[in-house]
């Protein structure tokens, strides 16, 4: 696949934002690749227009279906897995969330539980530390609860509320930084 400029200025550019989420720069570009492609792609041809090991590829690959947003598609005639990315940029978010929140906040609010729990079994524990734990635990009982709100509401009604929420702010008398 010959990428366009515009093509090749995205994919680079979301393989550089991929590492800033913590991502694999290849992993982020295959994905990109995969997103602006209008067909499913085998993964020589993915190698081929991106210039990395075939071997990358597989690896990256099978990392992108683990997050679920890469998918194997076949193709009558070819042999050859092919593989496509998904196309509503919503629901590819929504996947992307949920795998991060899984991945990264669910061990972290365990974490805390189990923590704040060994402090109130322990004599002379630190009151300021657990303090600090709770606090963050809090936060992130809320952040949770706001995520499984947004998580459960169809896009639609997503699209909505972002389009309410200056007008809800005013009412509320907040002034948005």
């Amino acid at each position: 696949m010959k990428l366009s400029p515009i093509a090749q200025k995205f994919v680079l550019h979301w393989g550089e934002m991929g590492t800033r989420w913590g991502i694999n720069r290849t992993v982020a570009q295959i994905h990109a690749l995969l997103f602006l492609s209008k067909k499913p792609l085998p993964a020589n041809e993915i190698a081929h227009s991106l210039g990395i090991a075939r071997s990358n590829v597989s690896n990256s690959l099978r990392e992108l279906q683990n997050w679920g947003i890469v998918r194997v598609i076949h193709i009558l005639g070819d042999r050859r897995d092919h593989f496509e990315s998904m196309k509503d940029v919503f629901e590819m978010f929504r996947v992307i969330a949920r795998e991060r929140k899984k991945r990264e906040i669910d061990p972290t609010v365990q974490m805390l539980q189990q923590a704040i729990s060994e402090t109130n079994k322990r004599k002379g524990a630190d009151p300021y530390t657990r303090d600090r734990l709770m606090d963050l635990l809090h936060f992130f009982e809320l952040a949770n609860s706001a995520y499984a709100q947004m998580d459960a509401l169809p896009t639609s009604a997503l699209l909505k509320l972002s389009k309410l929420s200056d007008r809800v702010l005013k009412m509320l008398g907040v002034v948005p930084k």
